[in-house]
């Protein structure tokens, strides 16, 4: 099934899309203002505010490279608030071109031979069903001031970056949260694709028996990468089920994905959780998650693994700002001290990339310039400005 539905991923025509009519026909589908999504075809999703919407395609899973042409004051995000192009403005009456690269996928497993265990279909929670990360669709969100003029989507043949994570990680699908996988495509070229299968709640554990380990490893290529991070969730001891001790199952569990990534010709990358928005009386970050760190970097030690050491990327952050002003950083207006909004979430994404610059030179190659350094210890606080979403405006707790 796999190979059947990359086929046909890879055969599919482009489909090109006119949003404002041409002065000249094109050839081109031309979309009235007022066309639906309907299942299996194409059209706007319901949610709109003022000038800024979603617009849906149906399309097999697979990567795909969108380009658009569009104006105004416009950032685009893509799926479950993936952001892809940021804050692009243009005079009046003048219109751009951009591209960018969409992983699709959906939640469904080839079938396992009579008598196997496995399953059909990943263990969706309840709370993503609807969710825009697994449907049949690519759905595309413009926000600002947008002039849309034109959308074409094709499929494209590019190496993926898979996420293996937890809540700090995955697309968070409601404002005002936010994690680091989501805010990553805006910083690659279109040489490259981001797929973000992280989840809130997961641990190294859930992650293989809700089978989404099983459908990244159904995906994976030769070539490919597995960036892994978690942590948060494996700690909690009260948690008995999923709780990994970070010098025995822990590593013990790392290898297994590692080994797995290998075996199918992928490159694995281990990266160290952020720490927790935790002070002591002199300033300092109060680590919560050191063991774990000091496993991570133990494992990629001993087994020539790249390592992304975001977790003293946070510590650095934190400390630079204080407490005060790393709260500006956080979900919930910084009540929450895990979990990041649209603001920490980009400056989590600028430290993983700037260490992927230094560490992972291969991938390192299709970042975009800007993105190669960051300096955690002298953030600018006016970078992280990034228009919120529509997709799923009500607010929600992140989870874990």
């Amino acid at each position: 099934m796999l190979l059947i539905a990359l086929q046909m991923a890879m055969t599919q025509a482009p489909l090109r899309f006119d949003l404002e009519p041409p002065k000249h026909p094109t050839g081109r589908v031309v979309v009235a203002a007022d066309k639906p999504y309907e299942r299996g075809d194409y059209g706007y999703e319901p949610q709109r505010r003022g000038k800024e919407f979603l617009f849906s395609a149906a399309v097999p899973e697979g990567n795909y490279r969108v380009t658009v042409r569009l104006g105004g004051r416009v950032t685009v995000k893509a799926e479950a608030r993936r952001l892809m192009l940021r804050d692009i403005t243009t005079k009046p009456g003048q219109y751009v071109t951009a591209s960018f690269i969409v992983n699709v996928r959906n939640a469904q497993l080839a079938p396992p031979p009579a008598n196997a265990p496995g399953g059909t279909q990943v263990k969706l929670k309840s709370r993503e069903a609807g969710s825009y990360t697994w449907d049949e669709k690519l759905t595309l969100e413009f926000l600002g001031a947008p002039r849309v003029a034109s959308i074409d989507i094709e499929p494209v043949d590019v190496p993926t970056v898979f996420l293996a994570g937890d809540s700090t990680v995955t697309d968070q699908r409601a404002e005002p949260a936010a994690s680091w996988g989501q805010m990553l495509p805006a910083l690659f070229d279109t040489g490259i694709a981001i797929a973000n299968h992280a989840e809130s709640g997961e641990t190294l554990k859930s992650f293989v028996t809700e089978l989404r380990f099983d459908k990244m490893l159904s995906l994976i290529r030769p070539g490919d990468w597995l960036l892994i991070q978690f942590g948060h969730n494996d700690q909690k001891a009260q948690w008995p089920q999923t709780y990994v001790d970070p010098a025995a199952t822990y590593p013990a569990w790392l290898r297994t994905y590692i080994a797995e990534a290998r075996r199918r010709g992928a490159h694995p990358v281990l990266v160290t959780s952020p720490e927790r928005r935790n002070y002591e009386a002199d300033g300092k970050v109060r680590r919560t998650l050191a063991e774990y760190g000091a496993a991570v970097r133990k494992v990629a030690r001993e087994d020539g693994i790249p390592l992304i050491d975001l977790q003293e990327r946070t510590v650095t952050l934190y400390e630079a700002l204080s407490e005060t002003e790393a709260a500006k950083l956080f979900n919930d207006g910084g009540k929450d001290r895990t979990h990041h909004n649209n603001p920490g979430a980009w400056f989590l994404a600028r430290a993983i990339a700037a260490e992927i610059a230094t560490q992972v030179p291969e991938l390192a190659a299709h970042l975009k310039p800007k993105a190669r350094s960051f300096d955690a210890a002298r953030p600018d606080l006016g970078e992280g400005a990034i228009a919120p979403s529509l997709a799923e405006s009500d607010v929600r707790p992140a989870g874990s």
